[in-house]
C-alpha cells in the first residue's frame, strides 16, 4: 500500500475513535487556561487557536481564559521593576497594574486574532466588561507567622462571576477570550491568577472539563515520574506533604476546588506538546494529568 494511503488510513482511524468523545462532550463547557510556551511559540500559537477552533466546529463550548507572566515579567525588567512573588502571585502595585492591564490586553488582542484567523469568532473580554468577574483584595495567610496576613497589593480574589455574558456568547458561535482582571466594589482593577479565574469560570458554568496549560509535563511525584490520574484525596495529600508547591499552587488549587465542586474533570496539560488541547479532549491516552473527584471513573472511557 502506498505511504500516503497508509497515512490517510492512520487519519481516518484517529478521527473515528474522536467521535465518541465529539459525541459526549457536545454543547459541553470546555474552560481552557492558556499559557506558557504555548503562548510564545509562533507554531505552537497557530496550533492551539486550530484546536480551540476545532473543538467550537465539531459542537463544543471552549472558554479560554490566557494568563501572561512572562511577558508581564519581561516588560518590567525593562522598565526596571523587580518582579516579586509570594505563594505563586505576583505582588502588584500601582506601576505593576499598569504594566499587567498593557500586556494582558495586547495579548488578549493577539489571541483573539489568531483565533479568527483560523474560522473562529473569538470576542476579546476582561472581567471588567459587564463587570462580569467581581473581586474583592486579596490577603495571604503568612507562612512564617500563623494567625497573620501578608498584603500582596493589587491582587484579586474572586467574589462571584456573572456567567450570563459567557453564555450568550456561547449560544451565539462566540469564543470568549478572557484576561483575568477583576473589577472591585469600587470600580479597581485587580489583577487575578489566571488559573484561579479558569478554576472558577469553570465552577460558575458547569464546565466538563478544566484545562491548565503549562510547561510541565503534568503533576510530578518526587521522583519526578508523571502521575498521569489523580483523585481528589491524591491531590490533597501531594498538597500536605510538599509535593505541590511554588508556582503550582494556585494551578493544582483551582484544579482541585474545580473537581469538587461539579466539573467532571481537570486536565494538567504540556502546552509545549502539538496539538495538545486536541490529544486531551479527544483521545484516551492524554498528555497530562487527569484530576477527578474521589467517586470518579479513571481516565479510561473519559
Amino acid at each position: 500500500m502506498p505511504i500516503d494511503a497508509v497515512n490517510a488510513a492512520v487519519k481516518a482511524q484517529i478521527l473515528a475513535e474522536a467521535l465518541p468523545y465529539i459525541r459526549r462532550f457536545h454543547d459541553r463547557a470546555i474552560v481552557v487556561k492558556y499559557g506558557g510556551n504555548a503562548m510564545t511559540e509562533s507554531h505552537l500559537k497557530a496550533g492551539f487557536a486550530r484546536d480551540v477552533v476545532m473543538l467550537k466546529l465539531v459542537g463544543m463550548n471552549p472558554i479560554v481564559v490566557h494568563g501572561g507572566g512572562p511577558q508581564i515579567g519581561d516588560l518590567l525588567a525593562k522598565m526596571g521593576i523587580e518582579s516579586e512573588f509570594r505563594q505563586g502571585m505576583r505582588v502588584t502595585d500601582e506601576r505593576v497594574m499598569n504594566v499587567v492591564e498593557m500586556v494582558l490586553g495586547e495579548l488578549n488582542q493577539e489571541i483573539v486574532g489568531l483565533i479568527n484567523q483560523q474560522g473562529g469568532k473569538a470576542v476579546g473580554l476582561t472581567g471588567q466588561d459587564g463587570a462580569f468577574i467581581r473581586a474583592r483584595k486579596m490577603l495571604l495567610r503568612s507562612d512564617t507567622k500563623p494567625g497573620e496576613f501578608v498584603d500582596i497589593g493589587l491582587v484579586g480574589e474572586i467574589e462571584r462571576i456573572d456567567a450570563e455574558l459567557i453564555s450568550l456568547l456561547d449560544s451565539r458561535d462566540f469564543i470568549p477570550v478572557i484576561a483575568p482582571i477583576g473589577v472591585g466594589a469600587e470600580g479597581e482593577a485587580y489583577n487575578i491568577n489566571a488559573d484561579l479565574v479558569a478554576g472558577k469560570l469553570a465552577e460558575t458554568l458547569r464546565a466538563e472539563k478544566l484545562v491548565l496549560m503549562t510547561n510541565t509535563t503534568g503533576v510530578l511525584d518526587k521522583d519526578g515520574k508523571l502521575l498521569t490520574g489523580l483523585t481528589a484525596s491524591e491531590i490533597d495529600r501531594l498538597f500536605a506533604d510538599g509535593t505541590i508547591s511554588g508556582g503550582m499552587l494556585p494551578k493544582m488549587g483551582s484544579a482541585l476546588d474545580a473537581v469538587k465542586n461539579g466539573v467532571k474533570s481537570s486536565h494538567i496539560i504540556d502546552g509545549r506538546v502539538d496539538h495538545a488541547l486536541l490529544l486531551e479532549v479527544l483521545t484516551n491516552e492524554g498528555v497530562g494529568t487527569m484530576i477527578r473527584a474521589d467517586d470518579a471513573a479513571p481516565r479510561a472511557g473519559t
